[in-house]
């Protein structure tokens, strides 16, 4: 009789979820963690849905970075950060703030107060959303805002955006000032930037974080109108996929770009330039956060996380710091050969979130997994691209994700090629 009961009880739920209305469906999906504060917005009404991470101040509402300490400890936002000064606009609506990893410190997409969203990457299988911008590319990918808000540090945009499946612009360290936006490196890896599900929307979400870029992607458009006119530096790194390699050489020739392949001493440079930028971003972490490590609210994995950094302060950040400006310098000497270059976001495909929630073991797995530290440590900007892969069995669409890295201040021109590689033709 009792699983009877039960069974009957569990067919009226799903009857009744079935007949929810799209509203309330909506409505539900942000429930399922993508939002923090979500404010639905009036049917119809035709505005840009823009979503904020919640470590950027808006005014009003509690800045919580994605803790529970945050939340329960913070007084709302007197103003909006600056780099929302030009988002309050005629034809824009912001529709809430979106969740991220606390304090934005690991990079699964894992948080264990505001739970933890999850992507569905390939149409079918649950996988991690990445982080720290998790809600960001989340809102993005489940049609919940047209543009996003994220910070990126050691490729907090650019990882949610290959796990998710949509666009993510790291913009040029010091471009969106970052004043009130809760730090982890504010003196060399902060940074703000867009995510959207195309090239159109990222260009407007630019323009909302810097008003003339629209124009200046309208001339990088009529500049270099066509793949033939653009080269690319490829940049092989080991341990990827063959598969994602694959697939990107596969789309770059598709589209007919000049290809150059960067030989194996820069590729070592960039492999010393990616171990000294997490070596940074470790540290900072530590020095910014780590009053927060006997604070309640704040998760085992946060003060982990946090305090293990303490090591890198004290055993090789001085020495990562001494390397930056060569790494800068080696890299303006290889855009006078190239116009980008181009390399896959992530190695391998995003895992599933283990059964347990993340632990230290699975963020350091994640980390190893993603090829975007080294352009936060040069300060250059770099755009996330989704790219299709073959279906294996008919049913499910896998995706992975093109990472182009430019000169400083060439974001317009990194969108104008995600343009052309996003076109059909």
């Amino acid at each position: 009789m009792r699983g009877q009961t039960t069974i009957t009880t569990l067919m009226l739920a799903a009857f009744l979820t079935s007949c929810l209305s799209p509203e309330q469906r909506r409505l539900n999906r942000s429930r399922e963690h993508v939002f923090i504060h979500y404010w639905p917005p009036p049917k119809g009404d035709g505005e840009i849905r823009l979503a904020v991470k919640d470590n950027i101040d808006v005014k009003g509402h509690v800045t919580s970075a994605g803790s529970e300490y945050l939340a329960k400890n913070s007084k709302p936002a007197s103003r909006d950060a600056p780099c929302l000064a030009y988002v309050r606009r005629p034809g824009v609506r912001m529709v809430g703030k979106v969740n991220m990893t606390e304090f934005a410190v690991t990079v699964s997409g894992e948080n264990r107060f505001f739970g933890s969203p999850l992507s569905q990457l390939d149409g079918k299988n649950k996988v991690i959303p990445g982080g720290s911008s998790s809600g960001s590319a989340m809102a993005v990918a489940t049609d919940m805002a047209d543009i996003a808000i994220g910070t990126d540090t050691a490729g907090s945009i650019r990882v949610p955006a290959a796990c998710c499946g949509v666009y993510g612009l790291k913009t040029t360290y010091g471009l969106i000032p970052i004043k009130n936006v809760v730090p982890i490196s504010p003196k060399y890896l902060d940074t703000v930037g867009p995510l959207a599900g195309d090239v159109k929307h990222l260009v407007k979400g630019m323009d909302l974080l810097k008003p003339d870029f629209a124009a200046r992607y309208k001339r990088a458009v009529a500049e270099e109108p066509l793949a033939r006119h653009i080269t690319i530096g490829r940049l092989y790194l080991d341990g990827t996929d063959p598969e994602i390699d694959k697939a990107i050489d596969d789309k770059l020739k598709a589209k007919g770009f000049r290809i150059v392949r960067l030989n194996d001493s820069f590729k070592a440079k960039w492999k010393r330039a990616d171990s000294d930028g997490a070596t940074v971003a470790r540290a900072d972490t530590w020095l910014t956060d780590q009053n927060y490590a006997d604070k309640k609210g704040v998760s085992l994995l946060t003060k982990l996380v946090i305090m293990s950094g303490e090591i890198d302060y004290k055993l090789g950040y001085k020495a990562a710091l001494s390397r930056r400006a060569a790494w800068q310098r080696d890299l303006r000497n290889i855009f006078r050969q190239v116009d980008f270059i181009a390399l896959p976001t992530l190695q391998g495909m995003p895992p599933k979130m283990p059964f347990w929630g993340s632990d230290a073991v699975f963020e350091l797995r994640v980390f190893s997994m993603q090829n975007t530290v080294a352009v936060n440590f040069a300060g250059n900007p770099a755009l996330a691209i989704p790219i299709d892969m073959p279906s294996k069995d008919g049913k499910t669409h896998p995706k992975t994700s093109l990472q182009l890295v430019g000169p400083r201040l060439s974001e317009a021109q990194l969108l104008n090629a995600g343009r052309i590689l996003e076109k059909k033709s």
